[in-house]
């Protein structure tokens, strides 16, 4: 009998011995590594490397996260201030609200056109040029409800903006949409928005139209 391994390797299955199968099992086992149970442990290195990618996180975040508080973001603050350059004397409210205003383009667009049939246009609309008080509530507390805009209905609601933007913040972005577009209509005061948001303190539902239109 041949004692070649391989020999054995190549014996059909049906004419193959006990002995001759056992032996090329035996072969075939040292062959693989011995099977262990559980998981494998984790590479030091790769461990480490995960290990300071949370550490440098950690520090990033809450060096630069500022508490992740919404009110972080300054649209003062122009090129330049941050690294030592002075600040301008007076900034026009109309060029801050338009910072502002970029929250908004999503629905009202950049052309103050609004989106026909789902939100309305800001551009020559009575809303936006009326009493500053209507729109200062709307901008603080929301809109929901059917609202006519330039004699064309709307059905969508508008989110508040009161825990979001500071009083200055709110006034910039009117002043500049009460300006923008063809629109005339006085500027908003800080003073003014945070008169009206002590006014309407305790208020924890959007306006609806009906109500708006009932302040003179």
């Amino acid at each position: 009998m041949s004692t070649d391994p391989s020999s054995d390797l190549r014996l059909d299955q049906a004419g193959a011995s006990d002995e001759q199968l056992q032996r090329v099992h035996a072969i075939l086992l040292r062959e693989k590594p011995e099977p262990t149970e559980g998981l494998s442990p984790l590479p030091l290195m790769l461990l480490g490397l995960m290990s300071a990618l949370i550490l440098f996180s950690a520090i990033y975040l809450g060096r630069y996260s500022g508490g992740f508080d919404p009110m972080v973001y300054d649209e003062r603050i122009l090129p330049g201030m941050l690294e030592g350059g002075a600040a301008p004397a007076v900034q026009d409210p109309k060029m801050l609200g338009k910072r502002v205003f970029a929250n908004c383009i999503a629905c009202h667009q950049p052309t103050g056109l609004g989106l026909p049939g789902a939100y309305p246009p800001l551009a020559g609309s009575e809303w936006a040029i009326g009493p500053d008080e209507r729109i200062i509530r709307i901008l603080l507390d929301g809109l929901s409800g059917p609202i006519t805009v330039k004699n064309t209905q709307f059905n969508n609601s508008m989110p508040a903006f009161g825990t979001q933007l500071r009083d200055e913040q709110l006034a910039n972005v009117l002043t500049y949409v009460r300006s923008e577009w063809g629109n005339s209509a006085p500027a908003v005061t800080a003073d003014r928005v945070k008169q009206i948001r002590a006014a309407v303190t305790g208020r924890t539902g959007p306006w609806s139209p009906e109500e708006l239109l009932k302040i003179p």
